[in-house]
Parts: structure tokens; C-alpha cells; sequence
């Protein structure tokens, strides 16, 4: 599998989130299961099914965050520099209305569709490898739009 870039403060954060659901959280659902179950017949206890269900959202999400460390590429953003948008790059654009967007390009898991736009989103594809001054049209759900990039920063 290839490797997928992240920035190291969204790989600790998942490191931390990894860890406290392995040893906090884990540990304790284990233990409310086994409560539950001592408490008799399993088909009608509602403590057993919700802890069960719970156990198995934790280790779904245990899962999915040891698969995205397993497969990142941690980049040091605060060395990067340079006239083009790439990963970790600080961005102002304007479309055709005049609204500005300033957004900063990271990880997927990192990306909140504002301020911090995921690379591999329809709109971070499109920005990649523009400089300053360069257009792009991106498609939306309300159509196409066109976008000038207006600035591209690196910051730590």
C-alpha cells in the first residue's frame, strides 16, 4: 500500500488517540462486558448489548487508526518552502465572485472542509502544483468554478 502523507502533529494526535482507546478505554469496556454478562441471561440485557457494541466501535476505530500509522508518511511541514502548493501549504484563493478561501492543505483524517482542506479532496487535487497567480476549475456541487491562487505560504 502506498505510502499517505500527514503532518506530525495529525500523526500524534492519532498516536494519543491510539494509545488512550488501548489502554483506557479498551480496558474499561472489557470490564463493563464482563459486568454485563454476570449479570445472567445475555439475550435480554441491554448493559451487555450497548458495552458489546461499544467494544466493537473501539476496536473498528483501533483498527482504522493502526492502519493509517502503519501506512503514513509524516511530513515536517515547518521545512517546507517554495512558490508551489503542496502538502502543508497555507493557500488564498478567490473565485470568480470574489470570495476568498484561505485554507491549509493536510491529511485526509486531518481536514475539516474549512480552514483545513484534505489533499486527496476534489479541490486540493486541483490546487497541487499551482503557484501564485495560476487558475484551476474545480467542480462543484453547484457547478464548475474557477479559482486564482492568490497566495501560497508555508508555515510552522
Amino acid at each position: 500500500m502506498d505510502k499517505r502523507p500527514i503532518s506530525r502533529a495529525g500523526f500524534d494526535a492519532l498516536a494519543k488517540e491510539l494509545r488512550e482507546l488501548k489502554e483506557v478505554e479498551r480496558p474499561a469496556i472489557l470490564r463493563a462486558v464482563q459486568t454485563a454478562r454476570e449479570l445472567g441471561d445475555l439475550s435480554e440485557n441491554a448493559d451487555y448489548s450497548a458495552a458489546r457494541e461499544r467494544q466493537r466501535h473501539i476496536d473498528k476505530r483501533i483498527g482504522y487508526i493502526e492502519s493509517v500509522i502503519g501506512n503514513a508518511e509524516i511530513i515536517d511541514i515547518g521545512s517546507l518552502s517554495g512558490t508551489k502548493v503542496v502538502f502543508g501549504a497555507h493557500v488564498t484563493v478567490e473565485d470568480e465572485d470574489g470570495h476568498r478561501i484561505q485554507c491549509q492543505l493536510l491529511s485526509d483524517i486531518e481536514a475539516d472542509g474549512k480552514t483545513i482542506v484534505a489533499c486527496t479532496s476534489p479541490f486540493g487535487r486541483a490546487i497541487i502544483g499551482k503557484c501564485k497567480g495560476d487558475s484551476c476549475t474545480i467542480r462543484t456541487p453547484s457547478g464548475e468554478k474557477e479559482y486564482e491562487i492568490l497566495e501560497v505560504e508555508f508555515k510552522p
